[in-house]
């Protein structure tokens, strides 16, 4: 059996705030021979002055400003995959906006993963992290439900409440291949 670490890809990994993205993805990304981590986030920090928070009740500029960060991305994951890096590309995407992000990435073979921890495990991680995520109407619960009932389906959804990183790390490299890939012609 070939592993993903083996082959040229694109994963984009997601999940509600806390979930545990951003440890995953480091350590998913350089077990590639060629990997790159694409923060998401980094593109919502380029904006100086102007920047729109995302909040319980976003206002029109904050979700135009989300779909160019999510652009952005996707734009990053493709231009480092024309040149020959496998990408791991992190967001917080929920809700009917996976389906446009997946459709924005125009590389393949593409893989969803969407980390699901329980929403207890996320407010445990949320309080003992030095930033704080849950702010603006956010908390974990209300943002894991949305995930749970408003993202489309897509993907491998992994429960890594009870996983080390690096469990979580080989889960994805065991079964995303098979259960998160994107066929070209479904987004």
């Amino acid at each position: 059996m070939t592993r993903l670490a083996d082959r040229h890809v694109v994963l984009l990994l997601t999940g509600v705030m806390a979930a545990g993205k951003s440890t995953v993805s480091e350590l998913l990304a350089g077990r590639f021979a060629k990997g790159v981590h694409v923060r998401g986030h980094a593109f919502h920090r380029m904006v100086v002055s102007g920047r729109e928070e995302m909040t319980a009740n976003p206002s029109p500029e904050a979700w135009r400003q989300l779909r160019l960060r999510y652009r952005l991305g996707a734009a990053a994951a493709d231009t480092y995959f024309a040149a020959g890096f496998s990408v791991v590309v992190q967001d917080i995407v929920i809700g009917p906006l996976l389906r446009e992000y997946v459709r924005a990435i125009s590389s393949r073979p593409l893989m969803v993963v969407v980390l699901a921890p329980r929403p207890d495990v996320v407010a445990r991680r949320e309080a003992g992290r030095a930033k704080t995520g849950y702010a603006a109407g956010f908390t974990p619960h209300n943002l894991d439900e949305a995930l749970r009932t408003q993202t489309p389906r897509i993907g491998l959804w992994l429960d890594s409440s009870d996983q080390t990183p690096e469990e979580t790390v080989e889960a994805i490299l065991h079964r995303a291949w098979h259960e998160g890939r994107i066929p070209s012609d479904v987004a």
